[in-house]
């Protein structure tokens, strides 16, 4: 035997396939494909592998997997096209969550603009009556168009002369409330609307210890009636509106804001009291100033021995001769006091002549729940 002179190694050897042949190399192990991640909530799977006839794929071949033993498998769709299909999807949900979020923002809104809240005639609560319409709400333009209707000139003829105040409508038949000081000891009265339509009052009832009268008109049906807010919601700083007849002046609206709480005020309790010589009757417009005192100071006059004391809302609304009577009133168009009383420089100086008269920033109003408070008494023909 002779034996072979090749070194071992020197041609590759390649394992046998089972017939001690020598076989091509394996071919490479199947690796599945696998997805391709392109960013959150996108997913593109890569396209197949090209045609070849040894592969098989979507040649001629055709078959399974990459051997071409079973049908061709379908492209996959381009990255770029299916990013392009999702951008819209994702648009279209954005938009369809934000127009939630604005609609139910929109709705709450509404509820809140459109509640009017649960009438009442508790003293804590709301009577009914003439409001801002929501379009005018917060302004003094509105609430002066909704709440002068509702807002009287009231002349009083008595013994010491002719006296001009103010007065608020709260029933459509004709109650109104004002100061007492404006009334008393009259033998007529006229009131006068804001059309200038004017009916004689009666005297329904009269409380002089807390300064408030209700009268009311003869004949009278179908009013407008201003709405009885809270007095304990009132905040310093708080905006206001005044409306009356200062001077004789009907329907003259003024603003400004609560500048203090609980003033307590003392103001004469008879129609006469007070009166010296320094203050006259008849002023300029028929008003005449009512006399009070405050931190043991009097102003505008002697306020005599006959007197009461009252908590007072504090305003720098102006308030003139005349004002007396007639209505404080929040932005919402609610009555929150009833005009009483103002400081007067000149007649606090001491000075003779009131034509100089007028306000300075320091006003005063009874509280409405007060009043609220009163009105059955008032009603009743009863008072002090």
């Amino acid at each position: 035997m002779t034996e072979s002179q090749r070194p071992s190694g020197e041609y590759p050897m390649y394992p046998s396939y089972g017939n001690g042949d020598a076989a091509y190399p394996p071919p490479p192990s199947y690796q599945p494909v696998q997805p391709v991640p392109m960013g959150p909530g996108t997913t593109v799977w890569p396209a197949p592998a090209p045609a070849d006839a040894h592969y098989g794929g979507a040649g001629d071949g055709g078959g399974d997997g990459p051997y071409g033993h079973g049908p061709a498998q379908p492209a996959a769709e381009p990255p770029a096209s299916r990013r392009r299909l999702r951008k819209p999807v994702a648009l279209l949900a954005a938009v369809a969550i934000a127009a939630a979020i604005v609609g139910g923002g929109t709705a709450t809104v509404i509820a809140k603009l459109t509640d009017d809240g649960t009438a009442t005639t508790a003293g804590g609560g709301v009577i009914p009556g003439t409001t801002v319409s929501q379009s005018s709400k917060g302004t003094v333009a509105g609430v002066a168009a909704a709440l002068s209707p509702t807002i009287v000139e009231i002349g009083a003829t008595s013994t010491a002369g002719q006296s001009t105040g103010s007065g608020v409508v709260i029933t459509s038949d004709g109650e109104i409330v004002t100061n007492n000081h404006v009334i008393a000891g009259a033998s007529q009265i006229k009131v006068t609307l804001s059309t200038g339509k004017t009916y004689t009052a009666d005297v329904v009832g009269t409380d002089a210890d807390k300064d408030l009268a209700l009268i009311k008109l003869q004949g009278a049906s179908g009013l407008k009636t201003a709405t009885l807010g809270d007095s304990s919601k009132v905040a310093v700083g708080d905006e206001v509106v005044a409306i009356g007849s200062p001077e004789g002046l009907t329907g003259t609206v003024t603003s400004g804001i609560v500048s203090a709480l609980d003033r307590d005020v003392t103001v004469a309790k008879d129609g006469d009291s007070g009166q010296d010589q320094n203050q006259g009757q008849d002023q300029q417009g028929g008003g005449r100033q009512w006399p009070f005192e405050f931190g043991g100071q009097q102003f505008n006059g002697n306020t005599g021995e006959s007197t009461t004391t009252y908590k007072a809302l504090q305003t720098d609304a102006s308030l003139n001769p005349g004002n007396s009577g007639g209505a404080l009133i929040n932005m919402d168009g609610e009555i929150i006091g009833i005009n009483s009383a103002m400081y007067s420089a000149s007649s606090a100086s001491g000075g003779s002549s009131s034509s100089s008269a007028g306000s300075v920033g320091l006003g005063f109003a009874i509280p409405v729940n007060t009043l609220k408070a009163d009105l059955d008494t008032l009603r009743a023909g009863n008072g002090s």
